[in-house]
């Protein structure tokens, strides 16, 4: 039969079907939280928590706000307990802008940044002195 004699097949609905399982509840990161402080002529800022781009404003802010007025930030990433191209981003854009030094990424950041060659522009540090002086 060809197709344009076929007709559109009846939709049925099957009363006695079991409703379709729901999916579990989205995991929700904990906010991400910033403290900033001046070390050694050089601004700190201290983040905690997880950033991908609903969480990134406030840091973009406190990084952009640091470069402008200082001649080197420090971010001390100890504290990112997630990281996505988001925050990968906001580095480069701070490297580029100013003097960056991050301090002390967490594996999952450490990965992300040599999956993308960004550890080769990046200057890392085991702490905020260090990074203050170098």
């Amino acid at each position: 039969m060809p197709w344009d004699e076929a007709g559109m097949p009846a939709l049925t609905r099957d009363t006695s079907a079991k409703p379709l399982p729901q999916p579990p509840h989205a995991y929700v990161r904990p906010g991400a939280v910033l403290s900033q402080y001046e070390r050694h002529g050089a601004w700190v800022v201290v983040a905690r928590g997880a950033y991908d781009m609903d969480s990134i404003a406030p840091l973009a802010q406190a990084l952009d706000t640091g470069v402008r007025r200082h001649p080197k930030v420090i971010l001390d990433a100890s504290g990112i307990t997630f990281a996505d191209s988001t925050l990968l981003n906001l580095l480069i854009l701070t490297h580029q802008s100013g003097t960056l030094r991050v301090v002390a990424p967490p594996p999952q950041l450490k990965r992300l940044c040599e999956i993308t060659g960004v550890d080769s522009i990046l200057q890392t540090r085991d702490s905020a002195d260090d990074a203050a002086f170098s």
